[in-house]
């Protein structure tokens, strides 16, 4: 049978076709086929063309699949909590950044019971450049359709004023999520998009905001028992993944499989040395730096005299005056390729 739509609920299209002539056992596939959740606007609207040339694909290759696109923030949270209620196995493949992956982590019942793929289509791409995971959409989708290898990937889970949220990538407070707030209602963003430099965004808001923010003093504790006070403290993170803000390898040691969150906190630098230092992060040289300083742990309770700013995945939330992160005790299946991590 040739592959053909249906009329499914609102947001959803789902297409059934040919069996795949793979064995069952060398696909992700789950009983009720591929869920693609898919960002549309994605990179200032590239998601949508990007999808464009995916959907063809699954088509000829008789793929069953459904897939559901986001329309607004938090969408793809309500979609996938629904989707993944029923507590069954499935395989969610995600095309959309950052933002859209630290959504579906937030709607997903049960870690335990899902396969992520990914096709990233973000400005920053973290996740994906973290993992290796490959940039061309036709090549992350055959490595999704023919997986050689999976992750079991920690999350993190970020606590504050009686609320959490996961994050995948990472959760800081300060600087870091400063920039990132800034980032979400940049202009200059979505120009950068069209031409494929949006991670130039991060850089561009980064330099304005070391020139008006103000360092002041937090105090970090890690595992209940290890209290540190920070003076003139710019921002303290907890990643979860080496990279965050368009390829600033902030922790070059974090792991996402080792159970352990790394923490970078960076005080005591005038601005000036903190333009300096802020280059050499894209390859992790700045840890040579006096006054950047890396520890591991499983939980970090960061507490600040004034409400900053705080960020999950480059997601911002209102400004706090205290957080706590740690990690989720299920991890999640994410779909891999060899010899690229």
């Amino acid at each position: 049978n040739p592959a053909h739509t249906m009329n499914c609920p609102a947001d959803t299209l789902l297409t059934e076709g040919r069996p795949s002539d793979a064995d069952g056992a060398d696909t992700a596939e789950c009983a009720g086929g591929y869920l693609f959740i898919v960002n549309p606007n994605s990179r200032s609207g590239m998601g949508q063309k990007l999808w464009e040339s995916v959907e063809p694909v699954l088509r000829e290759r008789g793929i069953r699949y459904q897939v559901f696109f986001t329309k607004y923030q938090l969408h793809a949270v309500s979609l996938v909590k629904k989707l993944t209620s029923d507590l069954n196995r499935h395989t969610i493949v995600v095309l959309g950044g950052d933002g859209t992956i630290n959504e579906v982590v937030n709607g997903i019942t049960d870690l335990s019971r899902v396969t992520l793929g990914y096709i990233p289509t973000g400005s920053s791409n973290d996740f994906a450049r973290s993992l290796g995971l490959p940039t061309d959409p036709l090549t992350a989708l055959d490595h999704i359709l023919r997986p050689s290898r999976y992750l079991s990937v920690n999350i993190g889970v970020l606590t504050y004023d009686n609320k959490s949220r996961r994050f995948a990538v990472s959760s800081g407070m300060g600087f870091d999520a400063g920039i990132c707030h800034e980032a979400m209602i940049s202009r200059v963003k979505a120009v950068l998009n069209k031409i494929r430099l949006g991670k130039l965004t991060y850089v561009g808001i980064a330099l304005k905001q070391i020139l008006s923010l103000t360092p002041g003093e937090l105090t970090v504790t890690l595992d209940d028992s290890r209290r540190l006070h920070f003076k003139k403290a710019y921002f303290a993170t907890a990643m979860n993944l080496r990279y965050e803000g368009g390829g600033f390898k902030f922790c070059p040691d974090a792991d996402c499989q080792d159970d352990l969150l790394d923490i970078i906190v960076i005080f005591g630098l005038s601005k000036l040395k903190l333009l300096t230092l802020l280059p050499t992060a894209y390859k992790g040289w700045h840890t040579r730096f006096t006054g950047v300083d890396i520890f591991t742990c499983k939980k970090i309770e960061i507490t600040s005299e004034s409400a900053l700013p705080l960020h999950t995945d480059g997601e911002p939330i209102l400004r706090q005056t205290h957080a706590v992160m740690t990690l989720e005790s299920d991890t999640l299946r994410v779909i891999a390729c060899n010899g690229r991590r």
